[in-house]
């Protein structure tokens, strides 16, 4: 591991001022990724800047009745706090399960939503990776890959995407906050993430030296009756092959409002807008979530070893949604 320097931030100004006078600097919340591949040779960090005692450690109730996260509220404490259990459920049980509870207690929200992905040749060194090494090659196209993306890759990466909050989040179209040296600025969830494209070792929108300050959840009615739900390979931590967080909303039969996306299928949280528009008005019923998820599936493009992902993710859709139109006519 390279020396470094370390510094703690006494607020948010200070934070970004510190880490703008050094281009080799880092921010450092919980390190639950940040320390792994510092220890693997892919971030080679001068300055760490602490950033864990600064005030945005609360949620908050809006104005308008939604929520703001602070970006270093710890996944345990997000998990747990009652009006996120009680108002978008689906959050909480995205945030348990991911990780162990150790690493809950130590990761944020800010730093969950930078994680970088866990393709076995992102921290190889010794293999070629576009993301780690723009123009060296994609090692997975042509080789170990049964755990990547099906949905929004490219020729130069196929990667996906760990998180399992941001699935959520963006299902409930979350805003990221964020303080830069020439103030603050916000940018949706949808949006937060770029393209692969050509360029995948460009992941977010966030201008050069920005801070994550806080993620806030519009007033959703319809997150309420959320559910998320994990497929992974182990029962123990482990990442996930295939997620979704879903919520639905039926009246009289007919789907009302629904909310999907989808997880470790792309290299971001994936809202599944096709589906969504395919069901929204129609009827709530098995063969209807079926018919959605093939619509939504219908732009997947599965590589040699991973194409059980797309029966996998439709089975998950169509399961997900059933159980929540079941626990509707309750």
């Amino acid at each position: 591991m390279r020396e470094f320097a370390y510094r703690r931030a006494a607020d948010v100004p200070g934070a970004v001022a510190l880490l703008g006078a050094d281009p080799e600097a880092r921010f450092l919340g919980g390190g639950t990724n940040l320390v792994d591949l510092m220890k693997s040779g892919v971030e080679r960090p001068a300055l760490l800047v602490d950033v864990t005692e600064l005030p945005l450690d609360r949620i908050e109730t809006t104005p308008d009745g939604g929520l703001r996260i602070g970006a270093t509220v710890t996944n345990s404490d997000l998990a747990a706090h009652p009006e996120v259990r009680r108002r978008y459920p689906a959050l909480a049980q995205a945030v348990l399960a991911g990780a162990s509870g150790q690493l809950r207690n130590m990761a944020t929200v800010g730093g969950n939503l930078l994680q970088r992905t866990r393709c076995g040749y992102f921290t190889d060194l010794a293999a070629p990776c576009n993301k780690r090494a723009p123009g060296s090659g994609c090692s997975a196209v042509e080789g170990e890959h049964h755990n990547h993306a099906i949905l929004g890759a490219s020729a130069h990466c196929v990667a996906v995407h760990p998180s399992d909050l941001g699935v959520a989040l963006a299902a409930f179209d979350a805003v990221v906050s964020y303080e830069t040296a020439d103030g603050p600025g916000t940018v949706p969830l949808e949006a937060f993430y770029l393209p692969v494209g050509d360029t995948p070792h460009r992941e977010t929108a966030l201008p050069p030296g920005a801070l994550i300050t806080a993620v806030t959840l519009p007033p959703a009615p319809v997150a309420a009756l959320s559910r998320y739900r994990k497929v992974r390979e182990r029962a123990s931590y482990a990442f996930a092959i295939g997620s979704v967080a879903a919520a639905l909303d039926v009246r009289d039969g007919a789907v009302h409002d629904v909310r999907l996306a989808l997880g470790a299928v792309a290299s971001r949280p994936w809202r599944a807008r096709t589906a969504e528009r395919a069901l929204t008005g129609g009827p709530a019923d098995a063969d209807a979530f079926a018919s959605a998820a093939d619509a939504e599936l219908a732009a997947a493009r599965a590589l040699p070893h991973n194409g059980y992902k797309v029966t996998l993710t439709r089975n998950l859709i169509v399961a997900v949604l059933t159980e929540l139109a079941e626990e509707t006519a309750r």
